[in-house]
């Protein structure tokens, strides 16, 4: 690695959709992988959040309401986040392979993406077994 090598690791660089360099792109494995991960933990926390607020509405007169629902996220949540790891580091290696940069927006929406398609086939699955 040279010495000029500078690798776009900052969460408000990753917010604002920034990259520092000559070039606007993401270029290293761990670049990629970061920017993806941290997009889909981003939006994988709105989304449990919401479910959160929804659950202790909807469960603060069950006796043991507020213990159910701190399972209950904190469960969805260390899923989505170990799903996230895994499958960030997947697209990224994809890149890698080709020989493709990645724009901050590809990440963005990479990372959206992967809580979008766990929350459909999370929803798909209660209906099947109903």
């Amino acid at each position: 690695m040279s010495r000029g090598f500078s690798i776009n690791l900052s969460v408000q660089q990753v917010l604002s959709l920034w990259v520092q360099g000559t070039v606007p792109t993401l270029q290293h494995f761990t670049e990629m992988w970061y920017w993806v991960f941290l997009w889909s933990l981003f939006s994988s926390l709105l989304v449990h959040g919401a479910a959160a607020l929804l659950m202790c509405v909807t469960l603060q007169a069950h006796k043991r309401g507020r213990v159910i629902t701190l399972l209950l996220i904190s469960l969805g949540f260390l899923a989505s986040l170990t799903g996230g790891v895994i499958t960030s580091a997947a697209v990224a290696g994809v890149y890698r392979v080709a020989g493709k940069d990645m724009t901050p927006l590809e990440a963005l929406l990479l990372g959206v993406g992967q809580t979008a398609l766990s929350l459909i086939i999370s929803f798909s699955r209660v209906l099947a077994t109903l």
